[in-house]
């Protein structure tokens, strides 16, 4: 291809797999943009950053800045939801190389006549746009630059400030190179910053050995809204098969009275788009959800999409579902974990753009009823282009919906996932225990193109996962682990009220919960009340007051020479917030080291006093010094300041 710019484009960033998938921002948030530009010769070049929303006819721009050694930066800062776009302008500018010329010619003593009116030429182009104030200075300058009597004041007004900053204002954008276009998908806050909880509604209601309800949820509301969570996400409220239903403990042979997992989805009762009848009805749902929002808690729903032996689905829609040759329907499998009671949905299938039609109208049949927030059960395990096409769709439509991906898989998997759009993404941070592998991961999560794409949420346990150190049932792990998690990410979640009653029985061997709630009802003591809940409601209304702890990518961890201490300073976009985590990671012992405060991050000298105020026990210190000793407990194993300079 043909190209007579004489400016090269190129190592363009942020950028998602060379710009295929768009980066991922939130309302509020800067996208700073980095390129190398640089012309053939020594000429001077402009560049400048285009964006704009969707929604916009015209670009906006921002002048580029040369940073070193060719690398060239600009930002702009997103405030609506949906795509942006941007790209990158660049161009000899021959007024500032005119301007540039002309100084040395007439530092070094030169006549520059003729270089007078090479300029007067550039100044008249200019003139027809310039402002009233502008006009009458480049008029001056039209009738000094070819006059031979006005030639001192002419050389004096062709090198000044004044002449150069018009020549930017109106820059002459002779043979522009341009970048390619990308994009950017920008979400609202709560893609960045959540606080999630979840538990099983039929485990709601107040008396023993009885299904809850969608109205016992309401008395919980309040305790929810009160520990600082303001995502409430229940597993899935449809219809649970009957045929192959799972017993207690995921036995195979059910028991009367056995309620079976929510994830085996369909019955006679119906799909997807039912709800389970001894829940509620649908106006129950919808009530349920406007309670939760006057609490500010939104309510997420599982998206599972899978069936059991009697969904509606498999009778209506038999090429949806892989058939054996006995002619008895392929069950999921896991070797050697087999699930009977779910049948997978068959997407090569040749009726798939019918399948992919239906599943998408799930997922807006349930926005349309006021849910802004999936969490998604398994995705991948399904293609992923499909879930490109289907948040795509529900995103043009609804922006403001989130995804969250429920993958613990491969980390290329994971990501492949989030590149195609989902918002927020599970980790493995569940089994990062010490302190070597919490900062590997997440200098992995938060230094790397990763933190273009990949939006972490933390979860100490889940109801699939009871991790081997949770199975302590010590209260010293429980807390680590919850402040780490809410501390190190924006998105946090627990599975309760499992986590903060420090239930731990397991399967032998296994990271399983025993007599799982996933198969039965539980009655639990909701107006219990210990240590853990008083500090999981401490900390999280201590996230929602400090910008610092509402973002993941703005982290440096402090050096502190002890392996079971970890220090890590957190910041907000205008250092107006930072913070200073400092944690032991030992269950059992005391421990003690000096820690090194991040001077330079901070702008200051050692010597500097800085007052760091502990927001979980309002104690205060004054730190003069570098390095600074701290001595940590089990009990209440951590500290979390508020740095004051």
């Amino acid at each position: 291809m043909m190209n007579q710019s004489r400016v090269v484009i190129e190592n363009i960033c942020p950028l998602v797999e060379g710009g295929i998938f768009p980066i991922k921002r939130v309302m509020g948030e800067v996208v700073h943009v980095e390129a190398d530009i640089f012309p053939d010769g020594h000429d001077i070049i402009q560049a400048t950053l285009l964006f704009k929303s969707k929604n916009w006819q015209d670009w906006k721009e921002v002048r580029m800045k040369p940073v070193v050694n060719d690398r060239w930066e600009a930002m702009f800062e997103v405030s609506e939801q949906g795509f942006y776009h941007f790209k990158i302008s660049a161009w000899v500018d021959h007024p500032l190389n005119w301007q540039h010329g002309i100084e040395r010619k007439i530092d070094d003593g030169q006549k520059v006549t003729s270089e007078l009116l090479e300029g007067k030429a550039y100044v008249e182009k200019i003139v027809p746009n310039a402002d009233e104030t502008d006009r009458q200075y480049l008029t001056y300058l039209l009738g000094i630059f070819g006059d031979e009597n006005q030639y001192q004041p002419a050389i004096t007004e062709a090198v000044s400030k004044n002449l150069k900053n018009i020549f930017k204002k109106h820059p002459d954008r002779f043979l522009p190179n341009e970048s390619p276009e990308y994009s950017v998908y920008v979400d609202r806050t709560k893609a960045l910053f959540s606080t999630w909880y979840e538990f099983f509604p039929r485990s709601a209601s107040e008396m023993p050995n009885v299904h809850g309800t969608f109205k016992d949820c309401h008395r919980l509301l309040p305790r929810i809204a009160q520990m600082g969570f303001d995502v409430l996400y229940f597993p899935p409220v449809h219809p649970i098969g009957e045929i192959n239903r799972k017993g207690k403990n995921n036995a195979t042979v059910v028991q009367e009275g056995d309620v079976g997992s929510p994830w085996a989805i369909g019955s006679k009762d119906g799909g997807h788009q039912s709800l389970h009848p001894q829940l509620g009805d649908l106006d129950d749902f919808k009530n349920l959800i406007h309670a939760a929002n006057e609490h500010g808690i939104e309510i997420a729903m599982d998206f599972a999409l899978q069936c059991a032996p009697d969904h509606p689905y498999v009778k209506e829609y038999p090429k949806w579902f892989k058939w054996r040759p006995d002619g008895t329907v392929q069950y999921a499998e896991n070797p050697p974990k087999k699930y009977q009671d779910i049948l997978p949905i068959h997407f090569e299938t040749e009726d798939f753009k019918n399948l992919w039609n239906e599943l998408l109208g799930i997922a807006l049949y349930w926005i349309d009823c006021g849910i802004r927030i999936f969490r998604v059960d398994n995705p991948h395990t399904k293609p992923y282009f499909f879930w490109g096409w289907l948040i795509n769709e529900v995103k043009m439509k609804h922006p403001d919906v989130l995804f969250l991906a429920e993958a613990f898989t491969r980390p290329k998997i994971m990501h492949q996932l989030a590149k195609q759009g989902f918002t927020q993404s599970y980790t493995y941070f569940t089994w990062r225990n010490s302190k070597h592998e919490l900062i590997e991961y997440m200098t992995e999560l938060t230094k790397s193109t990763q933190r273009e794409f990949f939006r972490p949420n933390f979860w100490p346990n889940t109801p699939d996962i009871n991790p081997y150190d949770l199975q302590s049932g010590l209260e010293s792990v429980h807390l680590q682990k919850y402040f780490l998690a809410a501390t190190l990410s924006s998105n946090t979640g627990v599975y309760g009220p499992v986590f903060e009653q420090m239930v731990c029985q397991a399967v032998p061997g296994k990271e399983e919960y025993l007599d799982s709630e996933k198969y039965e009802i539980h009655h639990w003591d909701w107006y219990k009340n210990n240590k853990l809940t008083m500090l999981i409601s401490k900390i999280n209304h201590i996230r929602k007051e400090h910008a610092s702890l509402q973002q993941t990518n703005n982290i440096q961890f402090c050096n502190i020479e002890n392996s079971q201490l970890m220090a890590y300073y957190k910041f907000d976009n205008n250092r107006s917030d930072e913070t200073l985590m400092i944690v032991n990671l030992d269950p059992y012992y005391k421990q003690q080291g000096w820690v090194q405060l991040p001077l330079q991050e901070l702008g200051l000298r050692e010597g500097h006093p800085v007052r760091v105020y502990d927001l979980i026990t309002d104690s205060s210190y004054i730190w003069n010094k570098e390095w600074n000793y701290v001595e940590i407990h089990p009990s209440l194993p951590f500290h979390l300041f508020k740095i004051y300079k």
